[in-house]
Parts: structure tokens; C-alpha cells; sequence
């Protein structure tokens, strides 16, 4: 309010529009604005983040936002649900996401924040009973593996069989350097598009994440299917098979169907070939973690029957209640359940790893 000069509903975008842009005439950089539907100019996040070092409100007004999300999703929301025992419930479903992930609701607990340090403080609110511990074990970089050997692209399956980072190693094989001579910049670079491509992410999406101009976020692309030839191949693959066939299968044969292919409109079709890339790679992991689930509880009821309790499912993770007695000889099992769903011969050689 000191710095608008004026008290004002910060929830309301109309009133915020007019204190951003008209009393203290906040201006783009650049000139890019998105407008509303009814022709205001956006306050939504991604824009007001452009906008940082323009005026120190915008700071202030990204911080309120994120605290009363906090605020609103957990800290008044949550306390209401517990059970007479102080534990949170949720309820799963298994047919919540359509790649084949479970989802969670009432409260959803695979969306409990972490980026950010006041994010991290309503993390620090879930323990264990006493005498017992909290183990998370997650499948490490699932997802680029899980590409390298759907794809069987030969230069991706032997970084991860070497035990490189990805992301540098990538960065080095694009920007034509050693591994050593790789540069934050570049590996930064490297991750965006390494995930970008694992969500069939296009050249505009990648100018805008990457923050360059278009020719050169082309540059790239192309520079990274020529690396990656057999990625490439394999994506080219599953987007005409999803068009032939309507749906795309996971390496265990779920299958995912789209509608969308057959769209007469262009973002439409874009929008489900983008999902077809993707799916084979997140149902495969969907899958291989529900039948980790499956195999992990076997070895509870056998061994540690009483000591351990699987408590949450994460998507590429698993969150258990352990006996602190009992953790030194159930994490090393655990690990090797969850690290064996695929063998190596499955996998073309590309290591499953849990941390």
C-alpha cells in the first residue's frame, strides 16, 4: 500500500491493473503485453515476473500472492481434515491423471510445496510417531532414462551407462565442448531443453523458456535432434503411430487414446501430439511405480511386518514410515525392489537408479 500511495484489493486484477499501470505507470521492457479477454492488461504471474525490475511493488505483490496460496491451500485448509489421530488422510485415485498416474485429493498430498524456502516450512509440519522416521525414495531423472530407452538413442543411453549429468553432458555434446568447459548458462540450457523435448515442447515454448530469440531456440532444437538422431526418430515414430493407430502404449502396453489427432484445428491437433510425445514416458513410469508399490509391500508383510508402512505415493517417489531400528536394513531392500522393476536387458543397459 506504501508504495501504490493508496489501499487497494490486491486480489482483485481490475484494481491492480489500474495501480500497476495507470497511477504509477508501470511500463514492459520490451512492449510485449498479454491483454485479457476484455482487453486489460494481464497482472498474471508469468507476466508480472517480466516486470520485477521495473517498480519494487511487483516484488512485494509476487510474495503476498505466494503466501496467501500457502495460506489458502495448506495452512487453513489442512488442519481442518486431520483425524482424531493427527494424521492426514488423502484419497487416491487410480484413474485421476490419463497418462496412468494416481492422483490425490482432499487434500492433495503429491502437491505439497518445495521451490521455495517459505514453500519448504509447510513441509517441515508432516512427521513421523515417535521412534519412526520419514523415507522417501525416488527414482532419479525417471523420465530422460525412461526416453533413452524407449528410444534406444545410442549417445543418451551412454551418458546415463557412463553415469554423466545428463544435463552437462548434453550441454556439451550441443554447444560442440568438454564436459569441463560446460558453463551454469549452458547446462541451464541443456535441462530446459532436455524436459522440453520430454513434453513435445515446440520452438515458441522454448523461445519464451529460455528467453531467446526464435532463431536461435531453432537452432538449437535442430542442433539437438542431430545430436540425438535416434530421439529424434523416435518421437517422429510415436506422433504418426498415435495419428494411425488414436493412441499411444506404454512399455507395458497401457494404453492412452487421442481424440485430438483428428482435430480440423491446428492448436488442437499440436496439443495432442505434444501429449502423445510425452505419454509413453510418463504412463511407463506411472506403471513401473505401481508395480514397485506391489513389490515393496510383499517385503513389508514378509520381513518388516509392523515396522514399516508405505504412508504416500509421489508420482516418481515413495514415502514410508520406518522404524528408526529398522531403516538400515529396509532402505537398501527397498532401493533394489524399486531399481529391478526393469531389468538392464529391458532397459537396453540404461540404469534405473533410486536415490
Amino acid at each position: 500500500y506504501s508504495h501504490a500511495g493508496v489501499e487497494f484489493n490486491v486480489n482483485s486484477p481490475k484494481q491492480l491493473g489500474e495501480i500497476l499501470f495507470e497511477k504509477l505507470n508501470i511500463k514492459a521492457g520490451s512492449g510485449r503485453r498479454k491483454k485479457t479477454a476484455t482487453g486489460q492488461l494481464s497482472t498474471k504471474e508469468s507476466e508480472l515476473v517480466k516486470l520485477k525490475d521495473e517498480h519494487p511493488i511487483i516484488g512485494d505483490i509476487l510474495q503476498y500472492r505466494e503466501l496467501a496460496k500457502l495460506l489458502g491451500t495448506y495452512i487453513d485448509a489442512i488442519p481442518p481434515l486431520l483425524g482424531k489421530d493427527g494424521r492426514l488422510r488423502t484419497t487416491f485415485s487410480q484413474t485421476g491423471a490419463a497418462t496412468g498416474r494416481f492422483s490425490s485429493r482432499d487434500p492433495n498430498l503429491q502437491n505439497i510445496p518445495i521451490k521455495s524456502e517459505a514453500g519448504r516450512k509447510i513441509r517441515r509440519a508432516f512427521v513421523a510417531e515417535k521412534g519412526k522416521l520419514l523415507a522417501a525414495f525416488d527414482y532419479s531423472q525417471i523420465e530422460l532414462r525412461l526416453a533413452a530407452f524407449l528410444s534406444r538413442d545410442e549417445k543418451l543411453i551412454q551418458i546415463f551407462k557412463d553415469g554423466q549429468d545428463v544435463h552437462a553432458a548434453v550441454a556439451a555434446q550441443m554447444f560442440g565442448v568438454s564436459q569441463d568447459e560446460v558453463t551454469y548458462e549452458m547446462r541451464r540450457r541443456a535441462k530446459v531443453i532436455n524436459f522440453g523435448i520430454l513434453y513435445g515442447m515446440g520452438v515458441n515454448a522454448l523461445k519464451t523458456n529460455l528467453d531467446v530469440e526464435r532463431a536461435e531456440a531453432q537452432e538449437y532444437l535442430n542442433k539437438y535432434f542431430e545430436t540425438f538422431a535416434g530421439l529424434a526418430e523416435y518421437i517422429d515414430k510415436t506422433k504418426a503411430e498415435a495419428t494411425r493407430l488414436g493412441y499411444t502404449t506404454t512399455h507395458f502396453g497401457r494404453k492412452r487414446y487421442f481424440p485430438g489427432l483428428k482435430s480440423k484445428l491446428p492448436f488442437v491437433r499440436a496439443s495432442a501430439e505434444r501429449m502423445a510425445i510425452n505419454a509413453p514416458m510418463q504412463g511407463t513410469q506411472a506403471d513401473m511405480i505401481k508395480l514397485a508399490m506391489v513389490e515393496v509391500q510383499r517385503e513389508i508383510d514378509t520381513t518388516f511386518s509392523g515396522k514399516v508402512s508405505m504412508v504416500l505415493q509421489i508420482h516418481d517417489e515413495l514415502i514410508f514410515e520406518v522404524d528408526e531400528n529398522a531403516l538400515e536394513t529396509f532402505a537398501p531392500r527397498a532401493t533394489k525392489i524399486m531399481e529391478s522393476i526393469l531389468t538392464e536387458e529391458e532397459t537396453g543397459g540404461v540404469p534405473i537408479l533410486v536415490s
